[in-house]
């Protein structure tokens, strides 16, 4: 069986996994705790980052965008890219989005500081990096309004990629608590929606050993 190792509340590897989940692909999922920086896993992908995808024939591949953009390839149904070029420019236009910026903005400060901290025990989270992590997070979640007040979706008329990375960076924040739901409610109903799919279960499923998730997180209807 195919190999994904990832790591807790990791984005890109849940990402990967919905990705997966979507087009019905089974896989063996695997933690890799990257700041070890193992040999065996440095092999795999001299980076030290997840996800990373050890195929049936020994294939490996990482970089979440290239993972997807080969699952897509590979398994074309359901379609996540879609064909028409304008369509498909939208979609990688906000996959880049919430993997560059989102993730730079707010939701790499708040799992630094949050989470990782914890996990590592270097220390006790900086109140100051985290206030400008959720001021920043406003004007996204106010984004995402603007998308879903014109779309069914972030990028048109059906699910795509672009949700799916939306998604699984939310997903991160909504297991801290950090999202006031009642101000955006364009992007909860939007995210009910994602979170509410067969292929987000596991994600909402996930235990992060010595963290528990915030009180509304499992929860399908905000």
């Amino acid at each position: 069986m195919r190999t994904l190792y990832h790591l807790w509340l990791d984005p890109f590897s849940r990402k990967v996994r919905v990705t997966m989940a979507e087009k019905g692909l089974e896989v063996l999922l695997t933690i890799e705790s990257v700041w070890e920086k193992r040999e065996k896993f440095l092999e795999l992908n001299p980076a030290a980052e997840v996800p990373v995808l050890v195929e049936e024939d020994n294939t490996v591949l990482s970089d979440s965008d290239a993972i997807c953009e080969y699952l897509e390839a590979k398994y074309p149904e359901p379609r996540l890219i879609p064909v028409d070029l304008y369509e498909k420019a939208e979609v990688r236009r906000l996959t880049g989005w919430f993997d560059k910026k989102f993730y730079k903005e707010v939701g790499e400060l708040l799992l630094i500081e949050k989470i990782l901290k914890q996990l590592k025990g270097v220390g006790e989270p900086d109140s100051r990096i985290i206030r400008v992590a959720q001021k920043n997070m406003h004007f996204h979640l106010k984004y995402i309004c603007y998308l879903t007040d014109r779309r069914h979706w972030l990028a048109g008329s059906s699910l795509t990629l672009a949700d799916i990375t939306a998604a699984a960076h939310i997903s991160i924040l909504d297991f801290m608590g950090d999202i006031q739901w009642r101000k955006y409610e364009g992007a909860a109903n939007w995210y009910a929606r994602v979170k509410s799919r067969p292929s987000f279960k596991d994600i909402l499923l996930e235990k992060v050993p010595g963290i528990a998730p915030s009180d509304n997180y499992k929860n399908l209807d905000f």
